[in-house]
């Protein structure tokens, strides 16, 4: 490794522009009745098939999830988007799942 690629490497850290190991991703889900908005970590959107419709086969194969249920809050003064419950998303006719993006910045789930 040369001093450039060790000095850029560092800088990236230092920064913070290394995405995190547990990074969250956001999706809302859509009924006929309400929407919430859920996250799952880089673990969990691989296991459900990375994407937004592979949540939605998701529910409808198994019938219903257990996910984190998301919400902007305050943390420390600023606005964050944060875990509020673990809920349950049951299969209905009428679900679509689709990617939710957010200026403030994501809590991880444990």
């Amino acid at each position: 490794m040369t001093n450039l690629t060790k000095l850029a490497a560092g800088l990236t850290l230092a920064l913070g522009l290394a995405a995190p190991a547990n990074a969250e991703t956001l999706f809302k889900i859509v009924t006929v009745k309400d929407d919430i908005v859920v996250g799952l970590n880089d673990a969990e959107l691989k296991e459900l098939g990375g994407d937004a419709g592979g949540i939605a086969k998701a529910i409808a194969a198994k019938g219903a999830l257990t996910l984190w249920q998301y919400g902007v809050t305050r943390k420390d003064g600023a606005m964050v988007v944060a875990p509020r419950a673990k809920i349950g998303v049951m299969a209905a006719s009428s679900l679509r799942v689709e990617p939710y993006k957010q200026s403030y910045k994501i809590i991880a789930h444990e």
